[in-house]
């Protein structure tokens, strides 16, 4: 009866002893767990940073993390403002950063400094210089694509001429450069080439100025077509053809799917847009930001890999973009869930979307 009695507290100290070295394992685990990621986006001129990108990147690291923190700056088009936020976010203890890099060669320096900080950096939508440790986007030869084969086809509808507008985007990023061999690809050969612009900050104002130049040079009647690289910069074309006089613009491209661009095209004054997966693409750079800040590698999250001007082999996703016309809209953004009817179809455009066929 005693050695049975001393076999039994024997087992019931072990197992309290198991216990408590089991909580204090989970309690260092739960601190490991409980760091804070950064967020720098590059601007406000694009409504998707604010609107999609950064809500789905907090939600989804909330999904991942319940008890991480977000640490978030937007750079307003001004590399040094990003600069300092990314520094001041390292000096605040962030484990790990997501960066959409507002010029990704000036950033270089601050990447090099966050890796001597121990703080990986993920690449968003943008490849910036620099020893990233993973990268986040979307096919921009295939965005530029979509918009080629989108304008051909638009102009060919229209039965007019081949003399075509290019506003591109900003050269400071790598992805303007990318969307336009993209594009190139397509029309080259096919069409004339009036004026092509590059669009500073994407902005409007500036889009809307290189188009106001180009429709002084060329005249309204010798545009059939404007490449706009995307939906901003599709809002200053527009905004010049009306300051023109122009009633009814030449097609006009975009990308982004802005909820105002959806709104052109319902009423004819954009042709199409390109949607690109927002959510998806924000739950993949954090979950890529997660798995580095614990320590863990990309493998399960990477589906390629990237080179950089400075780094080679950088885990990386690569997502799909869809164009969008009149006719693709329900599909492509209202059956997945982007936006609802009743977000699109304000009541001055309840008619145009009843004869675009969105209808609750």
């Amino acid at each position: 009866m005693r050695t049975r009695t001393k076999h039994l507290v024997a087992a019931l100290v072990a197992g309290i002893m198991a216990m408590s070295l089991a909580s204090c394992g989970g309690d260092d685990a739960a601190g490991k767990d409980a760091f804070a990621v950064g967020l720098l986006l590059p601007s406000r001129a694009v409504p998707r940073w604010e609107h999609s990108d950064k809500p789905f990147v907090e939600q989804r690291l909330k999904e991942l993390c319940p008890r991480c923190t977000m640490e978030y700056g937007n750079a307003e088009n001004d590399a040094a403002r990003q600069r300092q936020q990314m520094i001041s976010m390292i000096t605040k203890g962030v484990e790990v950063l997501i960066l959409d890099a507002a010029d990704t060669r000036a950033l270089r320096s601050s990447i090099q400094e966050a890796r001597k900080a121990d703080v990986p950096v993920v690449a968003y939508d943008r490849l910036a210089e620099g020893p990233i440790s993973g990268y986040v986007t979307v096919d921009g030869a295939q965005v530029g694509r979509l918009q080629g084969e989108a304008l051909l086809k638009a102009m060919r509808d229209r039965g007019k001429g081949e003399n075509i507008v290019m506003l591109n985007g900003d050269p400071t990023s790598p992805n303007a450069a990318w969307y336009k061999r993209g594009v190139l690809s397509v029309i080259k050969g096919k069409v004339t080439i009036g004026r092509s612009y590059d669009t500073l900050g994407w902005s409007k104002e500036n889009a809307h100025t290189n188009m106001s130049a180009a429709i002084a040079a060329l005249g309204p009647d010798r545009i059939d077509g404007v490449l706009a690289a995307n939906d901003s910069i599709a809002a200053g074309a527009i905004a010049a053809f009306k300051s023109a006089g122009v009633g009814k613009p030449p097609p006009i491209t975009g990308q982004d799917a802005d909820i105002e661009a959806v709104r052109r095209i319902i009423t004819g004054e954009q042709y199409m847009t390109v949607y690109k997966p927002f959510e998806a693409e924000a739950d993949a750079a954090a979950t890529m930001a997660v798995a580095l800040a614990r320590g863990e590698e990309l493998e399960d999250v990477a589906t390629t890999t990237t080179d950089s001007p400075t780094t080679e082999g950088i885990p990386s996703v690569l997502l799909t973009p869809s164009a969008v016309t009149v006719d693709s809209i329900e599909q492509t953004l209202v059956k997945s869930g982007v936006y609802t009817v009743d977000q699109i179809c304000t009541p001055q455009l309840r008619r145009a979307c009843e004869k675009a066929g969105l209808t609750e």
